[in-house]
């Protein structure tokens, strides 16, 4: 008897608990988008003599908004727009465009429940660059040069974190690696010219076996196929200008030259044909070239070693 009391007694408290919850009401917090986003920029050595900056490129940007968690920028929404996760909302971004440039700045603010605010902000800014006189004789030979992807030693092509990272630290090829797959990365030739006249610089990519990518949207190699493995396609060959610049990368002064070779247009390349031009010198010296470049995957970064043909 008193077990079936206890029982009911039991039963009676769980249906009170229940109606008990059913009746509470739960309200959501405020999840209004962050206001009064703003990009503040200071160019770095701006002054009435140089309204554009010292050319070093460098520009120091703050973001601030009221109700902002985190902040995302896109430091240039005139090309491809690649938006980077800055918590903080502060960083110093160098600008590596010879000559004045102006740059559209995208800014993104997030506050509660993913909401978002969104501005831009144009800037002109002015990068002056003069190669060591070494990397360019090095790499020119003081008028001509012909290079090729060093086959015969481990590492002549690697892979590894694009951030955080200078070395192909989740693989290297040993020697010879692409030869029984892919030969015509060793057949390809790479030569670099200063036009002295113009004191400007030429690549001529000669490709006998064809050019050493990927196909569709992960190169710009003109006549690649849509689809495909990574391997040898068919590629005449091509000739674009290219410059010097400061490195645009987070990687040390003592693992980089912090020189980069820009190449123009989107018909050469150097080694493998990827979609980013920007290949930056690691070291460089007579006999040998190690160079470092955005990888077609996002967050890869590709390692090339070369030499003198």
């Amino acid at each position: 008897m008193k077990k079936n009391i206890y029982n009911l007694f039991f039963l009676l408290l769980v249906l009170i608990t229940i109606g008990s919850c059913s009746d509470k009401e739960y309200v959501m917090g405020d999840v209004s988008a962050p206001t009064d986003l703003v990009i503040n920029t200071e160019i770095v050595g701006i002054d009435a003599t140089h309204p554009n900056g010292d050319g070093s490129g460098n520009v120091n940007i703050t973001l601030s908004a009221k109700n902002a968690l985190s902040y995302k920028i896109d430091f240039d929404a005139s090309d491809a727009v690649d938006l980077v996760y800055l918590p903080n909302g502060k960083v110093t971004k160098k600008y590596t465009k010879l000559g004045l440039n102006t740059y559209r700045i995208t800014a993104i603010a997030y506050g509660k429940g993913g909401t978002s605010t969104t501005v831009t902000k144009e800037i002109s800014v002015r990068s002056d660059f003069t190669v060591a006189p070494a990397i360019e004789t090095s790499l020119t030979g003081g008028a001509s040069k012909t290079w090729k992807v060093e086959k015969d030693v481990p590492g002549h092509f690697g892979v590894g974190p694009w951030t955080g990272s200078s070395t192909p630290e989740w693989w290297a090829a040993p020697p010879r690696d692409k030869e029984a797959c892919c030969n015509c990365f060793y057949t390809a030739r790479f030569t670099f010219t200063k036009v002295t006249a113009s004191n400007t610089y030429t690549l001529q990519v000669a490709t006998p076996d064809g050019a050493f990518t990927k196909t569709g949207a992960l190169t710009t190699l003109p006549g690649i196929p849509g689809s495909g493995a990574e391997g040898c396609y068919s590629y005449g060959g091509g000739t674009s200008g290219f410059t010097f610049i400061p490195s645009s990368t987070s990687v040390p002064a003592s693992a980089s030259t912090k020189t980069s070779i820009l190449l123009g247009g989107n018909n050469t390349f150097i080694g493998y044909g990827a979609l980013m031009k920007e290949y930056e010198i690691l070291s460089i010296s007579p006999t040998n070239l190690y160079l470092r470049i955005q990888g077609t995957e996002t967050g890869n970064a590709w390692y090339l070693k070369l030499i003198p043909q």
